[in-house]
């Protein structure tokens, strides 16, 4: 059996080697992109043009290698978001030979005088998802994208108006290695309306502060970086609705969070224990639920200001409006008011088994109705009152201000 070899091509034949020549030219088969074939319209072997069909493809390729030396013309370099592991997955390692090349991704940090060993790189060809490439941006400082036809630089920078990425800078690199490159750096709101070339390469590069760059307390309000017990300060939020710093750290450590699961935020307010429960639910759910219009938007600005992607905010009256929820792993209530019971009550109806379900409150009243109510319907429950004294600065010195104190009841089924 003869083994497939696998040449990348780089940016076009310019980048290919003397070596790379010889296979090619001793090839039966040539397999490829109409774009890569055409590079070699004069070779005497037969043509197959690679399309949508991949098992089409890897079917021919089986029934012709027995007799056929077969060379596959692949983009950059194949085993990068290519064609080559698809093949050795396919055929079997020993019966695949890659020669790798230039990827676009190489070429185009090279364009802009930048290294790519701490870059991201995003494949969005095909049926990968784009939400990838926005977890990306959020996670990174220099994030490189792969586009395709449909989802282009224009449809990129849309994306990243919506995420609340206004800042980052994107450089767009169109036609590399070709006398039509092109090279241009803009704003998010700038790519958006442009038309690019179909074949190119986006870097997105953020700006000003890194993400990932330690805060100090004062520089919170101007500059906040999404944390457990962020200050009030952070959000936008209607005076006094909303859940303490220190009391949000708490609720969220007894809600027992991991990646994955699906949190339900009853009556959300501002929506800040659904934003930092998000720091530990990578690839989970939050969904967060508030009747206030007011609040609703608070939730949104929030949510937009610290790019938070998996929230969903649905405006409802509780206990209304739960049935056509994601079923949650977890529930957090920090409202209710009067209706705290029946809330409780038709929330635990939907959490999945093993579920936890956290409540503060500051009455008495809610404190032993909600305990009674936890346990008839089959929980175990522990209950933590939580007293906050925060420091406050006087003329001579510095005095504590209490605040009022919480009682958090977690109940486990």
């Amino acid at each position: 059996m003869n083994p497939v070899h696998v040449v990348g091509i780089g940016l076009g034949p310019e980048d290919l080697t003397e070596r790379h020549r010889e296979i090619i030219r001793q090839s039966d088969i040539l397999v490829g992109g109409r774009r890569h074939l055409a590079y070699f319209k004069n070779h005497p072997g037969k043509k197959k043009v690679i399309t949508g069909d991949m098992r089409g493809l890897i079917n021919h390729i089986k029934t012709q290698m027995n007799r056929k030396q077969i060379v596959v013309l692949a983009s950059g370099d194949p085993n990068f978001f290519g064609i080559g592991p698809l093949l050795v997955a396919s055929l079997g390692a020993e019966n695949v030979v890659i020669h790798p090349n230039i990827s676009s991704v190489a070429a185009a940090f090279s364009r802009i005088k930048q290294s790519w060993d701490d870059a991201r790189v995003v494949s969005l060809h095909g049926k990968r998802p784009e939400k990838s490439f926005l977890d990306a941006v959020a996670r990174n400082n220099k994030v490189a994208v792969l586009t395709d036809s449909k989802k282009t630089p224009g449809w990129l920078a849309m994306q990243l108006i919506d995420a609340g990425h206004e800042k980052v800078r994107m450089c767009v690199l169109e036609n590399l290695g070709t006398p039509q490159e092109q090279i241009a750096w803009y704003s998010p709101a700038e790519a958006a309306s442009k038309e690019f070339a179909k074949l190119n390469v986006v870097i997105v590069l953020k700006s000003g502060i890194p993400e990932t760059a330690p805060v100090l307390p004062l520089y919170f309000k101007d500059h906040p970086q999404l944390h457990l017990g962020m200050p009030e300060d952070c959000y936008h939020h209607e005076a006094g609705i909303i859940t303490k710093a220190e009391v949000r750290a708490i609720s969220i450590s007894k809600l027992c969070l991991w990646p994955g699961l699906v949190l339900w935020d009853l009556g959300a307010g501002s929506g800040s224990v659904a934003l930092e429960a998000s720091l530990l639910l990578k690839g989970g759910k939050i969904i967060a639920v508030e009747q206030n219009p007011e609040r609703v938007n608070h939730v949104k600005q929030n949510k937009k200001q610290f790019k938070v992607r998996n929230l969903d905010i649905v405006q409802t009256r509780l206990p209304g409006g739960l049935k056509d929820l994601l079923p949650p792993d977890r529930i957090f209530i920090g409202g209710g008011g009067k209706d705290l019971m029946r809330i409780i009550k038709a929330a635990a109806g939907y959490l999945k088994p093993g579920g936890v379900m956290v409540v503060n409150t500051i009455l008495f009243r809610s404190l032993e109705g909600a305990i009674a109510t936890l346990q008839r319907l089959g929980f175990s429950t522990e209950v933590v009152q939580v007293q906050v004294n925060r420091g406050k600065a006087m003329p001579s010195g510095e005095r504590l201000e209490a605040l009022n104190p919480v009682w958090i009841i977690s109940g486990y089924r």
